[in-house]
Protein backbone atom coordinates (compact mmCIF):
# COMPACT_ATOMS: atom_id res chain seq x y z
CA UNK A 1 0.00 0.00 0.00
CA UNK A 2 1.69 3.24 -0.66
CA UNK A 3 2.46 6.00 0.86
CA UNK A 4 -0.14 8.61 2.23
CA UNK A 5 2.18 11.53 0.25
CA UNK A 6 2.26 9.14 -2.46
CA UNK A 7 -1.71 8.17 -3.01
CA UNK A 8 -2.84 9.72 -6.26
CA UNK A 9 -5.43 11.74 -6.54
CA UNK A 10 -8.22 11.74 -8.93
CA UNK A 11 -8.53 14.58 -11.71
CA UNK A 12 -11.01 16.82 -9.33
CA UNK A 13 -10.86 17.78 -6.05
CA UNK A 14 -13.14 14.73 -4.43
CA UNK A 15 -14.22 17.39 -1.50
CA UNK A 16 -15.48 19.68 -3.65
CA UNK A 17 -17.57 16.95 -5.99
CA UNK A 18 -19.22 16.08 -2.35
CA UNK A 19 -19.55 19.54 -1.49
CA UNK A 20 -21.41 20.30 -4.68
CA UNK A 21 -23.53 17.39 -3.52
CA UNK A 22 -24.80 18.72 -0.69
CA UNK A 23 -26.85 21.11 -2.84
CA UNK A 24 -29.47 18.23 -3.00
CA UNK A 25 -30.41 17.83 0.38
CA UNK A 26 -30.10 20.96 1.25
CA UNK A 27 -32.54 21.87 -1.48
CA UNK A 28 -34.53 19.55 -0.31
CA UNK A 29 -34.86 20.16 3.50
CA UNK A 30 -35.80 23.98 2.43
CA UNK A 31 -38.93 22.31 0.00
CA UNK A 32 -39.78 20.37 3.31
CA UNK A 33 -40.13 23.21 5.39
CA UNK A 34 -42.28 24.87 3.12
CA UNK A 35 -44.47 21.77 2.82
CA UNK A 36 -44.57 21.45 6.34
CA UNK A 37 -45.76 25.16 6.32
CA UNK A 38 -48.54 24.72 3.84
CA UNK A 39 -50.04 21.39 4.90
CA UNK A 40 -50.45 22.75 8.60
CA UNK A 41 -51.65 25.77 6.82
CA UNK A 42 -49.10 28.27 9.01
CA UNK A 43 -47.73 30.96 7.34
CA UNK A 44 -44.27 30.26 5.41
CA UNK A 45 -41.70 32.21 7.35
CA UNK A 46 -38.22 32.73 4.87
CA UNK A 47 -36.39 32.12 7.46
CA UNK A 48 -37.43 28.38 8.48
CA UNK A 49 -36.88 27.53 4.68
CA UNK A 50 -33.16 29.08 4.89
CA UNK A 51 -32.35 28.02 8.09
CA UNK A 52 -33.52 24.28 6.69
CA UNK A 53 -31.12 24.31 3.38
CA UNK A 54 -28.19 26.40 4.98
CA UNK A 55 -27.60 23.62 8.11
CA UNK A 56 -27.01 21.14 5.72
CA UNK A 57 -24.30 23.73 3.91
CA UNK A 58 -22.62 23.51 7.07
CA UNK A 59 -21.85 19.78 6.51
CA UNK A 60 -20.51 20.93 2.96
CA UNK A 61 -17.90 23.37 4.91
CA UNK A 62 -16.62 20.18 7.39
CA UNK A 63 -16.82 17.89 4.34
CA UNK A 64 -12.98 18.78 3.51
CA UNK A 65 -11.88 18.06 7.37
CA UNK A 66 -13.84 14.15 6.92
CA UNK A 67 -11.65 14.01 3.91
CA UNK A 68 -8.65 14.86 4.92
CA UNK A 69 -8.86 12.48 7.97
CA UNK A 70 -9.90 9.71 5.66
CA UNK A 71 -6.97 10.46 3.78
CA UNK A 72 -4.61 11.08 6.67
CA UNK A 73 -6.04 7.61 8.00
CA UNK A 74 -6.89 4.99 5.21
CA UNK A 75 -8.89 1.62 6.92
CA UNK A 76 -6.41 -0.77 5.89
CA UNK A 77 -3.91 -2.96 8.06
CA UNK A 78 -1.82 -2.59 9.58
CA UNK A 79 -3.38 0.10 11.53
CA UNK A 80 -6.80 -0.62 10.81
CA UNK A 81 -8.20 -0.79 14.45
CA UNK A 82 -6.28 2.13 15.51
CA UNK A 83 -7.76 4.21 12.61
CA UNK A 84 -11.14 2.99 13.19
CA UNK A 85 -10.44 4.46 16.86
CA UNK A 86 -9.93 7.78 15.42
CA UNK A 87 -12.71 8.01 13.15
CA UNK A 88 -14.74 7.04 15.80
CA UNK A 89 -13.60 10.01 17.54
CA UNK A 90 -13.57 12.18 14.63
CA UNK A 91 -17.34 11.32 13.53
CA UNK A 92 -18.06 12.11 17.24
CA UNK A 93 -16.45 15.57 16.98
CA UNK A 94 -17.76 16.49 13.46
CA UNK A 95 -21.28 16.29 15.02
CA UNK A 96 -20.51 18.40 17.71
CA UNK A 97 -18.86 20.91 15.32
CA UNK A 98 -21.83 20.40 13.12
CA UNK A 99 -24.26 20.69 16.41
CA UNK A 100 -22.19 24.25 17.46
CA UNK A 101 -22.14 25.92 13.70
CA UNK A 102 -26.04 24.71 13.40
CA UNK A 103 -26.96 26.50 17.12
CA UNK A 104 -24.45 29.78 16.13
CA UNK A 105 -26.71 29.89 12.50
CA UNK A 106 -29.91 29.80 14.40
CA UNK A 107 -28.83 32.37 17.06
CA UNK A 108 -27.54 34.39 14.31
CA UNK A 109 -31.24 34.21 12.47
CA UNK A 110 -33.73 33.48 15.01
CA UNK A 111 -34.51 35.76 18.46
CA UNK A 112 -32.38 34.75 21.39
CA UNK A 113 -33.64 32.51 24.17
CA UNK A 114 -32.73 32.55 27.66
CA UNK A 115 -29.47 31.35 28.46
CA UNK A 116 -31.03 28.10 29.37
CA UNK A 117 -33.32 27.44 27.36
CA UNK A 118 -30.19 27.78 24.68
CA UNK A 119 -27.98 25.00 26.60
CA UNK A 120 -30.55 22.59 26.45
CA UNK A 121 -31.70 23.55 22.78
CA UNK A 122 -27.48 22.95 22.25
CA UNK A 123 -27.35 20.03 24.27
CA UNK A 124 -30.53 18.29 22.35
CA UNK A 125 -29.35 19.08 18.80
CA UNK A 126 -25.90 17.45 19.41
CA UNK A 127 -28.07 14.12 20.42
CA UNK A 128 -30.21 14.83 17.47
CA UNK A 129 -27.30 14.92 14.84
CA UNK A 130 -25.26 12.46 16.50
CA UNK A 131 -26.80 9.16 14.68
CA UNK A 132 -27.06 10.90 11.10
CA UNK A 133 -23.67 12.81 11.56
CA UNK A 134 -21.60 9.62 12.54
CA UNK A 135 -23.38 7.88 9.45
CA UNK A 136 -23.42 10.59 6.96
CA UNK A 137 -19.27 10.69 8.67
CA UNK A 138 -17.98 7.26 7.78
CA UNK A 139 -20.25 7.41 4.78
CA UNK A 140 -17.65 10.14 3.35
CA UNK A 141 -15.01 8.23 4.58
CA UNK A 142 -16.06 5.45 2.43
CA UNK A 143 -16.32 8.12 -0.67
CA UNK A 144 -12.84 9.59 -0.16
CA UNK A 145 -11.46 5.31 -0.38
CA UNK A 146 -13.51 4.88 -3.22
CA UNK A 147 -12.40 7.58 -4.90
CA UNK A 148 -8.58 6.65 -4.38
CA UNK A 149 -9.10 3.11 -5.40
CA UNK A 150 -10.66 4.31 -8.41
CA UNK A 151 -7.46 6.76 -9.05
CA UNK A 152 -4.98 3.92 -7.55
CA UNK A 153 -6.60 1.48 -10.63
CA UNK A 154 -6.56 3.84 -13.24
CA UNK A 155 -3.04 4.66 -12.53
CA UNK A 156 -2.02 1.42 -12.96
CA UNK A 157 -3.76 1.12 -16.01
CA UNK A 158 -1.89 3.76 -17.57
CA UNK A 159 1.30 2.36 -16.04
CA UNK A 160 0.50 -0.99 -17.75
CA UNK A 161 -0.33 0.41 -20.83
CA UNK A 162 3.16 2.51 -20.77
CA UNK A 163 5.30 -0.75 -19.81
CA UNK A 164 3.81 -2.64 -22.51
CA UNK A 165 4.80 0.42 -24.77
CA UNK A 166 8.16 0.25 -23.39
CA UNK A 167 8.63 -3.55 -23.55
CA UNK A 168 7.30 -3.26 -27.31
CA UNK A 169 9.63 -0.47 -28.28
CA UNK A 170 12.61 -2.35 -26.38
CA UNK A 171 11.64 -6.02 -28.07
CA UNK A 172 11.58 -4.15 -31.82
CA UNK A 173 14.76 -2.32 -30.74
CA UNK A 174 16.86 -4.91 -30.01
CA UNK A 175 15.65 -6.70 -33.60
CA UNK A 176 16.59 -3.92 -35.29
CA UNK A 177 20.02 -3.95 -33.29
CA UNK A 178 20.33 -7.45 -34.39
CA UNK A 179 19.50 -6.88 -38.50
CA UNK A 180 21.07 -4.14 -39.23
CA UNK A 181 24.55 -5.75 -38.56
CA UNK A 182 23.34 -8.81 -40.79
CA UNK A 183 22.66 -7.12 -43.58
CA UNK A 184 25.69 -4.78 -43.56
CA UNK A 185 27.76 -7.79 -43.14
CA UNK A 186 26.14 -8.78 -46.26
CA UNK A 187 26.54 -5.88 -48.55
CA UNK A 188 30.39 -6.03 -47.48
CA UNK A 189 30.77 -9.56 -48.27
CA UNK A 190 29.63 -8.54 -52.07
CA UNK A 191 31.58 -5.34 -52.30
CA UNK A 192 34.64 -8.13 -51.13
CA UNK A 193 33.71 -10.42 -54.21
CA UNK A 194 33.83 -7.48 -56.51
CA UNK A 195 37.05 -6.52 -55.41
CA UNK A 196 38.83 -9.82 -55.55
CA UNK A 197 37.40 -10.53 -59.42
CA UNK A 198 39.45 -7.02 -59.81
CA UNK A 199 35.58 -4.88 -60.86
CA UNK A 200 36.72 -1.84 -59.43
CA UNK A 201 33.65 0.31 -61.19
CA UNK A 202 31.68 -1.76 -59.80
CA UNK A 203 32.84 -1.90 -56.44
CA UNK A 204 32.88 1.93 -56.41
CA UNK A 205 29.17 1.98 -57.71
CA UNK A 206 28.02 -0.77 -55.04
CA UNK A 207 29.89 1.62 -52.57
CA UNK A 208 28.35 4.93 -53.42
CA UNK A 209 24.79 2.85 -53.39
CA UNK A 210 26.07 1.57 -50.24
CA UNK A 211 26.99 4.50 -48.66
CA UNK A 212 23.06 5.87 -49.75
CA UNK A 213 21.24 3.03 -48.46
CA UNK A 214 23.11 2.68 -45.33
CA UNK A 215 21.99 6.52 -44.05
CA UNK A 216 18.43 5.34 -44.07
CA UNK A 217 19.44 2.08 -42.55
CA UNK A 218 21.11 3.33 -39.72
CA UNK A 219 19.11 6.80 -38.83
CA UNK A 220 18.45 6.26 -35.13
CA UNK A 221 14.77 8.29 -35.70
CA UNK A 222 13.70 5.59 -37.94
CA UNK A 223 9.94 4.84 -37.07
CA UNK A 224 8.37 1.72 -37.04
CA UNK A 225 6.27 1.98 -39.69
CA UNK A 226 6.32 4.20 -42.80
CA UNK A 227 4.29 4.62 -46.11
CA UNK A 228 4.74 1.74 -48.62
CA UNK A 229 6.03 4.21 -51.30
CA UNK A 230 8.88 5.14 -48.91
CA UNK A 231 9.32 1.23 -48.31
CA UNK A 232 9.49 0.43 -52.19
CA UNK A 233 11.85 3.46 -52.99
CA UNK A 234 14.35 1.32 -50.44
CA UNK A 235 14.13 -1.35 -52.01
CA UNK A 236 14.67 0.08 -55.25
CA UNK A 237 18.16 1.41 -54.34
CA UNK A 238 18.90 -1.98 -52.17
CA UNK A 239 18.19 -3.98 -55.81
CA UNK A 240 20.37 -1.00 -57.77
CA UNK A 241 23.09 -2.27 -55.21
CA UNK A 242 22.57 -6.03 -55.88
CA UNK A 243 22.40 -6.05 -59.50
CA UNK A 244 26.24 -4.39 -59.69
CA UNK A 245 26.96 -7.93 -57.84
CA UNK A 246 24.31 -10.08 -59.69
CA UNK A 247 24.76 -7.63 -63.31
CA UNK A 248 22.71 -9.47 -66.08
CA UNK A 249 21.74 -11.92 -63.70
CA UNK A 250 19.28 -10.52 -61.70
CA UNK A 251 16.05 -8.62 -63.36
CA UNK A 252 13.60 -7.22 -60.80
CA UNK A 253 10.15 -6.48 -61.61
CA UNK A 254 8.15 -4.06 -59.00
CA UNK A 255 4.24 -3.70 -59.56
CA UNK A 256 2.33 -1.70 -56.95
CA UNK A 257 -1.10 -0.87 -56.92
CA UNK A 258 -1.84 2.73 -56.54
CA UNK A 259 -4.63 2.16 -53.82
CA UNK A 260 -2.28 1.36 -51.29
CA UNK A 261 1.13 3.19 -52.49
CA UNK A 262 0.40 5.43 -49.23
CA UNK A 263 -0.74 2.59 -46.98
CA UNK A 264 1.39 1.60 -43.75
CA UNK A 265 3.64 -1.06 -43.41
CA UNK A 266 6.59 -1.92 -41.28
CA UNK A 267 9.62 -0.09 -41.96
CA UNK A 268 12.03 -2.53 -43.81
CA UNK A 269 9.59 -4.97 -43.88
CA UNK A 270 10.63 -5.77 -47.81
CA UNK A 271 14.63 -6.08 -47.90
CA UNK A 272 14.31 -9.34 -45.76
CA UNK A 273 12.41 -10.96 -48.18
CA UNK A 274 14.38 -9.40 -50.83
CA UNK A 275 17.40 -10.54 -49.85
CA UNK A 276 15.95 -13.91 -48.78
CA UNK A 277 14.78 -14.39 -52.76
CA UNK A 278 18.22 -13.20 -53.77
CA UNK A 279 19.94 -15.87 -51.68
CA UNK A 280 18.28 -18.52 -52.17
CA UNK A 281 16.52 -18.36 -55.13
CA UNK A 282 18.90 -16.08 -57.85
CA UNK A 283 22.03 -16.60 -56.41
CA UNK A 284 21.12 -20.59 -56.83
CA UNK A 285 20.60 -20.41 -60.97
CA UNK A 286 23.03 -20.29 -63.25
CA UNK A 287 20.68 -18.10 -65.93
CA UNK A 288 19.15 -14.97 -65.60
CA UNK A 289 16.73 -14.72 -62.42
CA UNK A 290 13.68 -12.69 -62.31
CA UNK A 291 12.54 -11.19 -58.77
CA UNK A 292 8.96 -9.80 -58.41
CA UNK A 293 7.88 -7.47 -55.77
CA UNK A 294 4.39 -6.65 -55.67
CA UNK A 295 1.70 -5.06 -53.24
CA UNK A 296 -1.94 -5.10 -53.68
CA UNK A 297 -5.15 -4.34 -51.47
CA UNK A 298 -6.86 -7.20 -50.64
CA UNK A 299 -10.45 -6.08 -48.32
CA UNK A 300 -8.96 -4.79 -45.57
CA UNK A 301 -5.82 -6.00 -45.80
CA UNK A 302 -2.48 -4.88 -47.68
CA UNK A 303 -1.16 -8.05 -49.38
CA UNK A 304 2.99 -7.59 -49.94
CA UNK A 305 4.35 -10.25 -52.00
CA UNK A 306 8.58 -11.27 -53.07
CA UNK A 307 8.49 -14.11 -55.20
CA UNK A 308 11.67 -15.37 -57.49
CA UNK A 309 11.99 -18.28 -60.32
CA UNK A 310 14.93 -20.00 -58.57
CA UNK A 311 14.89 -23.64 -56.98
CA UNK A 312 12.25 -23.04 -54.44
CA UNK A 313 11.60 -24.45 -51.09
CA UNK A 314 13.79 -27.39 -50.30
CA UNK A 315 14.76 -29.77 -47.36
CA UNK A 316 17.83 -27.85 -46.73
CA UNK A 317 15.99 -24.29 -46.93
CA UNK A 318 12.83 -24.96 -44.89
CA UNK A 319 10.44 -22.00 -44.96
CA UNK A 320 10.72 -19.39 -42.28
CA UNK A 321 13.98 -20.55 -40.30
CA UNK A 322 15.98 -17.55 -41.62
CA UNK A 323 17.05 -14.71 -39.18
CA UNK A 324 15.28 -12.31 -41.57
CA UNK A 325 12.11 -13.96 -41.96
CA UNK A 326 11.93 -14.75 -37.84
CA UNK A 327 12.49 -11.04 -36.95
CA UNK A 328 10.03 -10.15 -39.56
CA UNK A 329 7.58 -12.06 -37.82
CA UNK A 330 8.46 -11.04 -34.50
CA UNK A 331 8.20 -7.49 -35.27
CA UNK A 332 4.48 -8.17 -37.28
CA UNK A 333 3.51 -9.44 -34.12
CA UNK A 334 4.75 -7.23 -32.16
CA UNK A 335 2.93 -4.12 -33.92
CA UNK A 336 -0.06 -5.88 -35.15
CA UNK A 337 -0.68 -8.76 -33.41
CA UNK A 338 -2.44 -11.96 -35.21
CA UNK A 339 -3.92 -9.28 -37.53
CA UNK A 340 -0.17 -9.80 -39.98
CA UNK A 341 1.06 -13.14 -41.43
CA UNK A 342 4.89 -13.94 -43.44
CA UNK A 343 4.02 -16.89 -45.00
CA UNK A 344 6.96 -18.68 -47.61
CA UNK A 345 5.82 -21.07 -50.06
CA UNK A 346 6.58 -22.98 -53.90
CA UNK A 347 5.19 -20.51 -56.32
CA UNK A 348 2.67 -22.85 -58.53
CA UNK A 349 4.97 -21.47 -61.52
CA UNK A 350 7.92 -22.25 -59.88
CA UNK A 351 10.67 -21.01 -57.65
CA UNK A 352 9.48 -19.18 -53.74
CA UNK A 353 6.85 -16.57 -52.71
CA UNK A 354 7.05 -14.75 -49.59
CA UNK A 355 3.46 -13.01 -48.99
CA UNK A 356 3.02 -10.54 -46.24
CA UNK A 357 -0.44 -9.80 -45.06
CA UNK A 358 -0.94 -6.71 -42.75
CA UNK A 359 -4.34 -4.60 -42.14
CA UNK A 360 -4.33 -1.39 -44.44
CA UNK A 361 -4.05 1.89 -42.73
CA UNK A 362 -4.00 4.58 -45.31
CA UNK A 363 -0.94 7.04 -44.12
CA UNK A 364 -1.89 10.89 -43.01
CA UNK A 365 -1.87 13.10 -45.77
CA UNK A 366 1.42 15.13 -46.47
CA UNK A 367 5.10 14.24 -45.79
CA UNK A 368 4.70 13.36 -42.32
CA UNK A 369 5.48 9.46 -41.44
CA UNK A 370 2.73 7.76 -39.27
CA UNK A 371 2.72 8.52 -36.09
CA UNK A 372 4.63 5.89 -33.91
CA UNK A 373 7.43 4.76 -31.61
CA UNK A 374 11.04 5.12 -33.04
CA UNK A 375 12.86 1.68 -33.86
CA UNK A 376 12.44 -0.88 -36.19
CA UNK A 377 15.46 -1.74 -38.83
CA UNK A 378 15.93 -3.98 -41.77
CA UNK A 379 16.52 -7.35 -41.81
CA UNK A 380 19.29 -10.35 -43.21
CA UNK A 381 18.14 -13.05 -45.40
CA UNK A 382 17.80 -16.65 -44.96
CA UNK A 383 16.12 -19.56 -45.25
CA UNK A 384 19.08 -21.44 -43.76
Amino acid sequence: MPSNQDRPRPPLPPWLLIAVAWSIPAVLAGFQQYLQAALYAEPVRVRDVLFGALDWFLYALLTPLVLRAGRRFPLHRPHIARHVGIHVIGALALCVAWASLGTALRLLMFPIPPVGDALREYVSWILTTLPFGVAVYFALVGIEHALFYFAEAREHEVQAVRLAGQLAEARLGALRMQLNPHFLFNSLNAITVLVRDRNTAGAERMLDLLSDVLRQVLRSDTAHETRLSTEIAFVERYLAIEQVRFSDRLRPRIVVDPSVREAVVPTFVLQPLVENALRHGIARKASAGILDVSARRDGEDVVLTVRDDGPGLTTSTPPGSGVGLANTRARLAALYGDRASVVVTNASEGGAIATVRLPFRQAPPGGDEPEEPEGAGPGGAGRD
